[in-house]
Formats: C-alpha cells, structure tokens, sequence
C-alpha cells in the first residue's frame, strides 16, 4: 500500500476543524484516501459513496441523518451528486460546534 503524503495532514486539519474537502482530478487517489484515513480518525466513521443508490437513498432525509449522526464522521464520496447538501451541512456543522 502506497503511504499517502496528505494522510497525516488531513488527521492533522480533522481535529481543529468540523469538516474537511478532498478535492483532486479523477482517479488521484481521493477514495483511497478517505477509506485509508477512516479507521485512524479514531470515532465511528460513516462512508457514503453518492454514486451508490443505496448509499443516496440513505441521505432522503440528510437534515434527521446528520443530526442523528453529528457526533460521528462521515464521509461522502461523490457529493457534487447532491449540491443541496451543502447548505444542510453547513446548518447543521455551526449547529453543533462549539467554541474551541
């Protein structure tokens, strides 16, 4: 297995902040990553890949599944396929967070 450059600074990002963008060209290693990075973040970690149907049908009702789920990571692969999800994220991130 190929030892990521970023993995560190990622682990590194995800503990000062609430959420954190992966952006690359495709195939660049951005699923790889997040899968490689999930068992490490040291909570229990959700993946969601957006291409999936199932995995898009868990998100029907995304505003009940993020509150439900705020103190866990999650992961969603493929989210340009789901822009309105921005907004709720945003919403429901400054809902939860506290001041450092």
């Amino acid at each position: 297995m190929i030892n990521r450059i970023l993995e560190d600074r990622v682990l590194k990002v995800l503990k000062r902040f609430p959420a954190v963008a992966i952006l690359g060209p495709r195939q660049s290693g951005k699923t790889t990553l997040s899968k490689i990075l999930s068992p490490k973040i040291g909570k229990e970690t959700f993946y969601l890949d957006l291409e999936n149907p199932e995995d898009f049908a868990v998100l029907s009702e995304p505003l009940h599944f993020f509150r439900v789920n705020q103190d866990k990571c999650i992961i969603l692969d493929e989210i340009q396929r789901k822009p309105e999800l921005f907004p709720i994220l945003r919403s429901v991130i400054d809902e939860y967070r506290y001041p450092a």
